[in-house]
């Protein structure tokens, strides 16, 4: 296994930011890949973390699993899988950073757009859902499939459509965690294929296992004592605060 300092002291506080992402506070486990990467460089980074977010997955899923949209799991998964594979294929044309910059924008622009909202008509619950358009729905699957295969950034682009249903709180970590969990699965057999689970990244990723459960048993409990009311203005903000990174990540990536 990893014996550097180093990369342990990089690498619990990236899971544990996973961990309390699988748990219901979606969009902050977006900085872990940057993190760890310190360390071992971006590949071997996703690697490690990609079996961590199995595992995770299924804390997640089990926490929540009498509480997800089944419509929009079938909306959504299927072109999701087909961003993967256009991810895949298109790896050596698409630039990551110019990804991760458009990505940051536009999730940008939508969560201080939702916020506005909010605070016009002074209560989250007079803001009415949007209209289903399940074309726009597909193509936020097919581009968080795209994203998430690119950039492992897959998180804003599902939110983009999913946060103007107004979901119960359970009922958006659930979808979101059911959705996120079929992705991961879908990504690993690339991973196999370009031979990334080494012996030892294989043991450190058992080695980081008790964390990865831990704190993401640790969002769930923590994401149940946010107001409920209060919820969606907490996601929005982590939303913006994401979107910050990825474009900051991209321009610097680009420049």
């Amino acid at each position: 296994m990893i014996a550097d300092p180093f990369f342990y002291a990089v690498a619990i506080p990236a899971v544990i930011l996973v961990g309390l992402a699988k748990g219901g506070f979606s969009g902050i486990g977006v900085v872990a890949t940057p993190l760890m990467a310190l360390a071992v460089g971006p590949v071997k980074a996703a690697a490690i973390l990609l079996p961590l977010l199995i595992v995770q997955d299924v804390v997640g899923v089990w926490a929540y699993r009498k509480t997800w949209d089944k419509g929009l799991l079938i909306l959504m998964t299927p072109p999701a899988a087909f961003g993967i594979f256009l991810g895949w294929a298109l790896a050596a044309l698409v630039s990551s950073a110019a990804v991760e910059l458009a990505v940051g924008l536009v999730s940008i622009l939508f969560a201080a757009q939702r916020l506005w909202a909010e605070r016009a008509v002074k209560a989250a619950a007079a803001i009415e859902a949007g209209p289903a358009r399940p074309w726009l729905g597909a193509l936020c699957g097919m581009a968080s499939g795209f994203t998430s295969q690119i950039a492992h950034a897959g998180g804003p682009p599902f939110q983009i459509y999913v946060l103007p249903r107004r979901l119960p709180r359970d009922v958006f970590v659930g979808t979101s965690a059911i959705f996120f969990a079929v992705v991961n699965w879908m990504k690993l057999p690339a991973y196999i294929a370009l031979g990334q689970f080494t012996p030892q990244v294989l043991a450190t990723v058992a080695v980081l296992l008790p964390v990865a459960i831990a704190s993401t048993w640790a969002g769930v409990l923590l994401v149940r004592k946010v107001p409920a009311e209060g919820f969606y203005k907490v996601i929005y903000v982590l939303l913006i605060l994401v979107g910050t990174k990825l474009a900051w990540d991209g321009f610097f990536g680009l420049t």
